[in-house]
């Protein structure tokens, strides 16, 4: 992100230019707080499942393959 991006400078049409200051440590460590945030709910998703779910999931996944499969046509040029 550039220097310009982080000051957020813009022209208000007078004789001044107006900026809102920020304070780039903050900036920084909240931008680290939001990419945690992220990852820790990804992490909930995937680990955050009982084991009879994680079964569940399994036992579909697995049923739908075998669907999938039996539908197959196989091509025999032998």
């Amino acid at each position: 992100m550039s220097r310009e991006a982080k000051a957020s400078l813009f022209y208000d049409g007078g004789n001044r230019m107006s900026a809102e200051i920020v304070n780039l440590r903050q900036f920084r460590k909240q931008q680290a707080r939001s990419e945690k945030e992220k990852q820790a709910e990804q992490n909930r998703i995937s680990h955050g499942r009982t084991k009879a779910e994680k079964q569940l999931t399994r036992a579909l996944n697995e049923k739908a393959e075998k669907a999938l499969d039996q539908g197959r046509i196989e091509d025999d040029k032998t």
